[in-house]
């Protein structure tokens, strides 16, 4: 029997990482891709010992980029039985202090992406009549928290993009599963990128990011996202907060919305003027230079390290 091959998108480190390995082990050849060779390659080497893997680089961003890839995936490996998408960004800071790159990056990488790729293998899955496509939105794609506004513009995007598509492969052998979690233990806050007051920024993502009552283990994350992408799933909603997010949002929208706006006065307010850096989580860890919050956030700093989060020393 031949073995399925998979693709995960984002896949260099963090849940795409673990996503990926968790394929692995189940026995699919994984091709990894993002947009940083020296990661991929890093996260091939960790993977290699659990099966086949091949790393690739591409912008999801990029159409013609993504076309490219699945072709030399299917050539390398075979047909794309499974697709994931888990690429993304984050973007931490007040509306006043976005500017239209931040929606733009974060409309390619999180609206984009999943769009290109499922385009791409769904011609071959189509004619199989089969195939699994599974999409990793988040909470923040359910429920507009502030202080994340383009992440939140796309991953509602997304959202309505694969659960469209679930009613559209309905009968057709092809799935897709649109995947909602919560904050998890991946080491993002590392990775995040912050504007508007930096420190101040970090000083509040950092632990929500991290803490275990708020945020889940990533491994679990990773095994109940593949379980229901492989069987099919409409969604898989992972964490208790963010599944009472979601059932308060859609019995109560304005409730939430109002709830949203009470938090949005205790967070950092921006600059003046607003326009400010953007800088990666390692930097604003610095600009603050808390020992509290680095302790706070001890096990998403483990997290970082296993996970292949870790910025490069250059």
């Amino acid at each position: 029997m031949d073995t399925s091959v998979a693709l995960v998108a984002g896949s260099s480190r963090g849940l795409g990482l673990l996503v990926a390995r968790e394929l692995l082990d189940r026995g699919h050849a994984v091709a990894l891709c993002a947009r940083d060779r020296a990661e991929v390659d890093r996260a091939a080497q960790l993977l290699a010992r659990h099966g086949t893997v091949r790393p690739y680089v591409c912008d999801v961003g990029s159409r013609h980029e993504v076309d490219a890839l699945v072709a030399r995936v299917e050539q390398d490996l075979g047909p794309v039985d499974v697709l994931v998408s888990v690429a993304g960004v984050i973007q931490v800071g007040p509306a006043e202090s976005m500017t239209h790159e931040h929606f733009e990056e974060a409309v390619a990488t999180m609206l984009w992406g999943p769009v290109h790729l499922a385009w791409a293998v769904l011609p071959g899955m189509r004619s199989r009549g089969r195939g699994r496509i599974g999409t990793v939105t988040s909470i923040g794609g359910k429920v507009a928290a502030p202080h994340l506004l383009p992440y939140a513009t796309a991953k509602f995007g997304a959202v309505g993009f694969t659960e469209g598509l679930a009613a559209e492969l309905a009968g057709t052998g092809v799935s897709a599963t649109t995947v909602v979690p919560g904050l998890m233990r991946t080491g993002s806050h590392e990775r995040a990128m912050f504007t508007g007051d930096q420190a101040a920024e970090y000083a509040w993502f950092a632990p929500a990011a991290t803490l275990p009552l708020l945020s889940m283990d990533a491994e679990r994350a990773a095994r109940r996202i593949v379980d229901g992408v492989l069987r099919g799933r409409a969604h898989v909603v992972l964490t208790p907060l963010a599944k009472v997010g979601m059932r308060v949002h859609g019995l109560m929208p304005s409730t939430t919305v109002h709830v949203m706006g009470l938090v949005n006065r205790v967070l950092p307010g921006a600059p003046v003027p607003a326009e400010s850096a953007t800088v990666p989580g390692h930097r604003a860890d610095r600009l603050l230079g808390s020992e509290a919050i680095r302790a706070v956030a001890t096990l998403g700093s483990r997290a970082a390290e296993r996970f292949n989060q870790r910025w490069a020393r250059r």
